[in-house]
């Protein structure tokens, strides 16, 4: 009979919240991260967009990622352009920053199986048993004391479990990489409007000289493809409207992340959840591989809390602070998206020309959707009374 594989902690994920959190781990803490792709960092599933003040907190080597210090914003008839000095944005190299990841992780002891497939778990007691497809090897038992759920939109294991479902409201995204023969490296592009209504498109220059441009739309709102607007979309004209000369095509990368309201439920006895299992993607533009690696560093530190103290208290505390980040503005987050989903051409026209005479300080915030209390307060106000004017109208 084959022998189960022991440890403290199974990760289902390679994604930089499972690595994150595995890296997080001492040496004395056995921990298995389990990948169903081949590689760490590939195939890649999102643009990368970030922040260098963030990145550079989080100790990611700036080699990973290029800077950016101006931000274009078009709609159809309307256009913004902002210089971000003191809150410059970067876009990662998705591959080399998860395998950056990935080499703290194996630093610290971890054992991390890529081509690994969780299939199904249960609970028995203090023990987490799970059945895991390994690549060469068939499926084996897992034996845990903790199960992290790192697997992102699918939610795999709380899937396997009952505890949650697959989110009903996700942002669908398809993105072309490309050499550059000429681009501003300097500058990030996001537009909206006809071209990606129910959605946004994004142009932004990468490391080793590269240029992405991707779109994502939200379904169920919309039942248009990605793909379907890319390929009309990249004709000379707009090309030559944002000044770029494009080299070979080097990638098609593709993903889904949830857009649905933060839950706060964080952690179910001995299984908990971390990264876009649990909703933390912005609802402005879906940005979350920081917050991803900020939660699994949180969530690793807290279960070695838990192994010295010997009560589950610190995982109370882990979920406790995150709903605290989050809860509030992921809340109004995503009223404004749902509200912005339903936009017409004259809508985003509006919308882009109040952007235009945002401050360099308003614009990140409404991008990181950490805007100020007073603010989010003063819209949910606007909105209540809009809707007792319709009541008595």
């Amino acid at each position: 009979m084959e022998q189960s594989l022991d440890c403290d902690v199974l990760i289902v994920g390679g994604g930089p919240a499972g690595l994150a959190c595995a890296a997080q781990l001492p040496t004395h803490f056995s921990c298995l991260v389990v990948h169903q792709d081949a590689e760490i960092g590939k195939p890649v599933r999102t643009s990368g967009g970030s922040w260098v003040a963030d990145l550079q907190t989080l100790g990611v080597p700036d080699h990973l990622y290029q800077v950016i210090d101006e931000i274009e914003i078009r709609s159809d008839n309307q256009r913004s352009l902002h210089q971000m000095q003191r809150h410059k944005m970067a876009v990662l190299d998705i591959t080399g920053t998860y395998q950056w990841l990935a080499d703290l992780a194996h630093a610290a002891g971890a054992d991390i199986r890529t081509g690994a497939k969780f299939l199904s778990t249960v609970v028995k007691g203090d023990t987490q048993v799970s059945q895991v497809r390994f690549k060469g090897e068939g499926t084996r038992t897992v034996r845990s004391k903790y199960l992290i759920d790192a697997s992102g939109t699918p939610r795999a294991v709380l899937s396997a479990l009952d505890l949650g479902k697959r989110a009903e409201r996700v942002g669908v995204g398809i993105e072309y990489e490309y050499e550059i023969e000429e681009a501003p490296m300097n500058r990030a592009v996001l537009f909206v409007g006809q071209p990606v209504l129910k959605g946004y498109g994004w142009i932004f220059p990468a490391p080793n000289n590269h240029l992405r441009i991707g779109v994502g739309v939200i379904q169920p709102d919309t039942d248009i493809s990605p793909r379907d607007i890319m390929e009309p979309l990249l004709t000379p004209a707009f090309l030559d409207s944002y000044g770029l000369r494009l080299g070979k095509r080097i990638a098609v990368n593709a993903g889904i992340i949830p857009s649905e309201p933060y839950d706060p439920r964080l952690v179910f006895d001995r299984v908990i959840r971390v990264g876009d299992s649990a909703n933390i993607a912005t609802p402005t533009v879906g940005e979350g591989i920081r917050l991803a690696i900020e939660m699994g560093r949180d969530l690793g530190q807290r279960l070695c809390d838990v192994k010295d103290q010997g009560s589950p208290a610190p995982l109370a505390l882990y979920q406790r602070r995150w709903r605290k980040r989050f809860m509030l503005q992921y809340l109004f987050g995503f009223w404004a998206n749902r509200k912005i989903s339903r936009y017409g051409v004259a809508q985003w026209d509006k919308s882009i020309a109040r952007v235009a005479r945002m401050s360099e300080s308003q614009l990140a915030a409404l991008i990181r959707c950490e805007l100020p209390l007073n603010r989010m307060l003063s819209a949910a106000w606007a909105q209540l009374k809009a809707r007792v004017c319709a009541w008595f109208s």
